[in-house]
């Protein structure tokens, strides 16, 4: 019932000395380790320490510039500097190799002050004499569950997709959870010896609120008893090939097929091992290792249901050394959880589940730091990722002897919260696909970044031209960053969520391994010297436009300006073997209207009405696209009264501009221009990091300074731009206020898959919607008088409407505080209300808040309305509406409303309103759809 108090395998080698430690790649950065932790099983060994790592960081510094400067002078020089990082490192091995571990720490350990090392587990009373022996450490030992629980804190708030749902048969096995701002409360099911079942409710309150002696070790010590089979893995092995059928009793061996009065099917489990006890032949190790894995996940899936139930939580993580990853064992939970839940509760595991109690012991011994003052992120570059220990491609076939898992993290210099203006944090998304869903798209992005790695490697070797060993390291990088791709084709779950956006962070945290911290840097300073040259004659040419006609030279030109991004391919190579191609020359190449994506006229309508308070605008490339596409659009919101933030990247990735720059260039711009002048000096003008090093965008990982300046400003309108930003991620993003997403699409893989050619336009604008409830029914004249009658104490406001499809037609205002109808079972035909339901430019569908009220109207005596609440707002597209709808009509074909006959058949009175038929067209797929209607966005 302990933490990770696993048996001791006796048939592993006692104290194997054998294996070479390569010190670049375990127990990395050893040499500035500061603190150490330990958590000691049975059989596994994780180990934590916190170190300094000093990494070079490219800087610029503005030049003092006098009246002697000639336009051919940079406008910043950049240097390369050296800055110290705080980083975590664990490492987890096998107990066979503890004491050749312990030796190669204490010869590399020279520069610690360290007096201390925090242990907990059921092996650290055992190893305490060899640890302090060796390492001249007081080994200070730590509760277990208060480490376990403190560590399940920290990876659930610090890890983006850190949980996930295992389905064997789906054709993504890892199904990875979105991060839930608020992690409290949650069950937490630790499976090693026995079990213990913990309540969490906040970062210091926990209660072991029960358990079971019946556990892993039940299933280690009843299976060596039952197979011989001395080895945990290998028993497991045996499970994953056994049929527990010819071992189990089932319901239909009873009654000969299901118990129907009880809801039992004739393949449930009876009786475990009922077979054993009359059955005249020998049972297969496999089969009756099966057997037993059923029984006791059953049994342990039954004991979390109810305290689940009990304590009315809906989040049940389960972890231990019973879990570790292992298909098998994840697969007979999952049943089991989904069976006695009925489906309410989803089993959850967790990708670095071996580390909490390691991690949990580290943070105790680091409480002086309060580390959890601080966000964390997870280095890929460093980590070996979910189930890389395995040989075989096959996670059922893997052999776990003789590896070590790595898991780095690092601290960041900010702390990152949500976006405040995010609709609902918690079912935020910030990625368009899950390439571990999409395999061709998953095998194209693949392909695509590892043929882009030539030009990458050229272009970090060319950002430091006066070191020769540069390109020595960029055949480093080559090597780490081709290999990370080998491994995510075949275990695309790795890391998380496979995206673009994982692939892009990757990358730049492979560059950064290697010291290529700013690959671009000297592209970025010369491109963006040349466009400050052309800042005046832009503005001066927009000005000389009549209102209309420069708002949408305004949207070309920021249209314009977001081509010359260095990551895409396409436009890559156009650059470098063009070197005149510039403003005017990407202009002519842009789509014509319509757009792919064209919510123009909707924008230019906007702009004719009141200025907006605040703009947030997320920005994208330098040179071109900040100084000649976003400066002349910002100015123009200034101009209307609209106070502006623009938010940049923290550090460098790609060409994009960065914090630093940014504010290098509004200097300049503004000693050009009087309007970007005076909006600095009010303040109505201000340059805030975003704490992003990404090409892309995650809306819940913002510096708290932004979100805190979004707060205050009131802001209501959002921009980004790009796509990174606003295509690969946010293209689904629902805020509470206005907002603009526009992009080119540069890759022409993606412009096809999206319905359109390469250069296609994103222009798509969301505006908010009145909070008001309206509700339209289409009802029968019939029936009208009882419909209403049902709704008499809810209606504020009754008046006549003209007939939408069929009927009477009245509009119903509602309170937003109306509770919600009773629920009642109907029958037969039904009639759907679609107007509060509107058809967007772009293609989505809005819909308000409000109830759909269906109703029988050929007998109105057995009227009875069913209550759909719907959110406050929500932005739907036609494929995402199907799905909407289809859960509609599977609710009404379960109650007896519905049949394909009488909804294609029906009168008219009763049909299904004309506009949800219209909307069926087909099921969604992931990510993209391409089809005229949707314009290939779903």
């Amino acid at each position: 019932m302990a933490a990770e108090s696993e048996r001791v395998d006796r048939s592993s080698h006692s104290m194997d000395k054998s294996i070479t430690l390569p010190p670049d790649e375990i127990f990395r950065n050893l040499e500035n380790a500061k603190r150490f932790a330990i958590d000691i099983g049975g059989s596994l060994t994780k180990l934590a320490y916190y170190s300094t790592v000093q990494h070079k960081v490219a800087k610029v510094r503005s030049f003092d510039h006098t009246a002697k400067d000639t336009e051919d002078d940079p406008l910043y020089e950049i240097s390369m500097q050296e800055e110290i990082l705080a980083r975590l490192h664990f490492i987890k091995f096998e107990n066979a190799y503890i004491e050749t571990c312990l030796d190669f720490i204490k010869d590399h350990l020279v520069n610690t002050d360290t007096k201390v090392i925090k242990a907990t587990g059921g092996g650290a009373h055992k190893f305490k004499d060899l640890i302090e022996k060796k390492l001249k450490l007081r080994v200070d030992k730590e509760d277990e569950m208060t480490c376990l629980i403190k560590g399940c804190n920290f990876v659930l708030r610090n890890i983006p997709h850190e949980a996930f749902v295992y389905a064997k048969h789906a054709d993504s096995e890892f199904r990875f959870q979105n991060t839930h701002p608020d992690i409290f409360p949650y069950l937490l099911i630790n499976i090693g010896s026995g079990v213990s079942i913990i309540k969490v409710e906040s970062e210091d309150t926990f209660e072991r609120v029960g358990g079971s002696s019946i556990g892993g070790g039940t299933f280690w010590g009843l299976g060596a008893l039952l197979t011989k089979t001395k080895r945990f893995d290998e028993l497991l092995q045996l499970a994953s090939k056994g049929q527990h059928t010819s071992v189990d009793m089932l319901v239909k061996d009873i009654y000969g097929g299901s118990y129907g009065s009880l809801g039992l099917t004739g393949d449930l489990i009876a009786s475990s091992f009922g077979k054993s006890a009359t059955a005249d032949k020998e049972f297969s190790k496999e089969d009756m290792a099966k057997s037993l894995l059923h029984m006791i996940s059953n049994d342990i899936g039954q004991l979390a249901c109810l305290y689940a139930r009990l304590h009315n939580l809906t989040r049940v993580y389960f972890g231990g050394f019973f879990i570790r990853g292992h298909p098998v064992t994840m697969h007979t939970i999952t049943y089991s959880i989904n069976f006695f839940t009925k489906g309410e509760v989803q089993a959850l595991f967790l990708r670095h589940e071996g580390y909490l109690g390691t991690i949990g012991a580290f943070l105790k011994g680091a409480e002086e730091d309060n580390p959890n003052q601080y966000s964390w992120g997870e280095n890929y570059a460093g980590s070996s990722g979910l189930m890389s220990t395995s040989p075989d491609l096959n996670p059922m076939q893997r052999a776990r002897s003789g590896t070590f898992d790595m898991l780095e993290m690092d601290r960041l210099e900010r702390q990152l919260v949500n976006l405040p203006l995010l609709q609902d944090p918690s079912s935020y998304i910030p990625d368009t696909v899950d390439l571990s869903e999409d395999a061709l798209a998953r095998e194209y992005w693949l392909y695509c970044f590892e043929e882009a790695l030539d030009g990458v490697v050229k272009r970090a070797v060319a950002s430091q031209p006066d070191l020769p060993e540069a390109a020595e390291r960029a055949e480093k990088f080559r090597h780490k960053y081709l290999h990370k791709l080998q491994t995510l084709r075949h275990q695309p779950f790795a890391y998380g969520s496979l995206t673009v956006r994982s692939l892009l962070d990757t990358r730049e945290h492979c560059l950064n391994e290697f010291n290529f911290p700013d690959p671009y840097s000297k592209i970025k300073q010369r491109e963006n010297d040349m466009a400050l040259k052309y800042f005046q004659k832009a503005v001066k040419s927009l000005e000389e436009l009549s209102w209309e006609q420069r708002q949408f030279a305004l949207v070309r030109g920021l249209l314009a300006g977001n081509v010359f991004d260095w990551g895409a391919k396409a436009v890559s190579d156009v650059l470098e073997s063009d070197p005149e191609f510039g403003f005017e020359q990407a202009k002519r190449q842009l789509e014509e209207r319509p757009w792919l994506v064209d919510a123009y006229d909707q924008w230019l309508e906007r702009l004719k009405g009141p200025p907006h308070k605040c703009a947030l605008f997320f920005v994208d490339n330098s040179g071109i696209d900040i100084i000649l596409g976003v400066f002349p659009f910002v100015r123009e919101l200034l101009c209307r009264g609209t106070e502006v933030v623009l938010a940049s990247n923290s550090s460098p990735a790609l060409n994009d501009v960065t914090n630093n720059e940014l504010q290098i260039l509004t200097e300049r711009i503004a000693a050009m221009d009087s309007v970007i002048q005076s909006a600095v000096k009010e303040d109505r003008l201000k340059l805030v990091q975003s704490g992003s090093s990404s090409p892309c965008l995650d809306l819940s990982r913002l510096d708290k300074v932004l979100a805190g300046v979004v707060r205050e400003r009131h802001t209501d309108l959002v921009i980004i731009e790009g796509m990174g930003r606003a295509i690969h991620t946010n293209y689904y993003a629902m805020l509470s206020c206005e907002s603009l997403k526009m992009a080119v699409i540069k890759n022409s893989w993606l412009a096809d898959r999206l319905g359109g050619k390469l250069f296609s336009v994103v222009f798509k604008y969301e505006w908010d919607v009145c909070s008001s409830v309206l509700l339209v029914l289409f009802v029968s004249q019939s029936v009208a008088g009882t419909c209403f009658s049902l709704l008499c104490g809810y209606l504020e406001e009754v008046a006549p409407l003209e007939p939408y499809v069929t009927g009477t037609g009245t509009r119903v205002h509602l309170s937003p505080a109306t509770p919600s109808l009773p629920d009642f079972p109907l029958s037969s035909h039904c009639h759907i209300t679609q107007k509060a339901h509107t058809l967007q430019p772009d293609g989505t569908l809005l819909i308000r808040k409000s109830f759909m009220l269906l109703h029988y109207p050929s007998n109105p005596a057995n009227v009875a309305p069913l209550a759909w609440p719907l959110p406050q707002r929500q932005m739907l597209t036609p494929a995402a509406s199907y799905l909407y709808h289809t859960a509609l009509y599977n609710t009404l074909f379960s109650r007896g409303c519905l049949s394909s006959e009488n909804a294609e058949n029906s009168t008219p009175e009763c049909s299904i309103t004309t506009p949800i038929l219209s909307l069926l067209k087909g099921p969604p797929v992931n990510g993209y759809m391409k089809g005229p209607k949707e314009k290939g966005l779903r």
